[in-house]
């Protein structure tokens, strides 16, 4: 008998339970989520659902992509950053893509600081097993995993990428990302506020990617999400925050948390970021894709702190004329 097996055909003797399926792939269940035909499985039942003729299975696990506190400063766990029911100690999120080994990849994240660090959610690949995951290397004990919905193209792709992230036992929360155009990657706001109300529905906690557009802000925070990504510029792009009004304006609408995501390219970007009053700042390519990615990381993680401490001291008023320093009063000549 032949099935779908993420996608591609797949012969079968007979029918068999999903649990001895992923026995003959050499598949760790612990490791994995697994769809049947449209349905995500709870690993509960994985003996008692069979994979007859026809039916179509997605397993799925997590790759590098996206986008501790014992490594945080004194004075910057003083100020943590809250999302929903959980504290960080660090406001800077760190994606796990496009780095060259994941042993540099470790090292950039422990430079970083960050606590938080997202996860893509991909199909296992079944006709190599001897490929490394992502969860080899990163210690669930110490960093707080974020499955993200990166390449989904739809409200329903995202659902499903959503559901099956959770199944895959890291938690409820997701980056929501619903991609609009594929050359840009910029959001489908529409279906993102879709996808957002279901979701927050079903008892996830979400952060979308959007654009930096306070109305879309405005209704995502309505539809529940825990905070609101605004890019600072196309994903990968490195061109720094294209709009500073538009997140300052953000910041004074929403009352979530505000975390720019996308389009940052060196640490006086993410500098800028919290100084206009973002809480936190989400990159991946600004880091993997430096010259030396884990002397960038720290370079973001002191760049966030100095543009958080910046907006807390409140900066000076600009002015169109100089204002002298020193006191005119008792100068020689006068």
């Amino acid at each position: 008998m032949q099935i779908r097996l993420n996608g591609d055909p797949y012969e079968l003797a007979e029918p068999i339970a999903l649990s001895e399926l992923l026995a003959r792939l050499q598949i760790d269940p612990r490791r994995v989520a697994v769809e049947h035909n449209l349905t995500v499985v709870r690993r509960a039942s994985y003996d008692r659902t069979i994979v007859n003729e026809g039916d179509e299975v997605e397993i799925v696990s997590f790759i590098g992509g996206g986008q501790g506190a014992e490594v945080g400063s004194e004075k910057w766990g003083s100020d943590p950053l809250t999302i929903a029911d959980k504290r960080f100690t660090s406001r800077l999120v760190v994606g796990t893509g496009k780095y060259s080994s994941y042993a540099q990849m470790v090292q950039a994240i422990e430079a970083s600081g960050a606590e938080v660090v997202t996860v893509a959610v991909r199909r296992v690949n079944i006709s190599d097993r001897t490929k490394e995951s992502l969860l080899d290397y990163l210690d669930t004990a110490r960093y707080f995993l974020l499955p993200n919905t990166a390449g989904c193209y739809s409200a329903a792709d995202a659902i499903r990428t959503a559901r099956l992230g959770r199944e895959a036992g890291l938690s409820n929360w997701v980056k929501l990302e619903v991609i609009g155009d594929q050359q840009t990657l910029f959001p489908d706001n529409e279906a993102l506020l879709e996808a957002t109300r279901v979701l927050v529905k079903e008892g996830f906690v979400v952060l979308p990617y959007t654009n930096d557009d306070p109305i879309v802000c405005r209704k995502l925070e309505e539809a529940g999400a825990a905070a609101v990504m605004p890019l600072g510029a196309p994903i990968g792009s490195g061109l720094g925050i294209q709009n500073l009004n538009n997140i300052r304006i953000i910041r004074d609408r929403v009352r979530v948390p505000l975390i720019v995501d996308a389009g940052v390219g060196t640490a006086s970007d993410a500098t800028l970021a919290m100084e206009l009053g973002a809480d936190g700042v989400l990159m991946n390519t600004a880091i993997a894709e430096a010259q030396d990615p884990v002397r960038m990381a720290e370079a973001m993680k002191l760049g966030l702190q100095a543009g958080r401490l910046a907006y807390l001291a409140g900066r000076m008023p600009r002015r169109s004329y100089a204002s002298a320093s020193s006191p005119a009063v008792g100068v020689i000549g006068r």
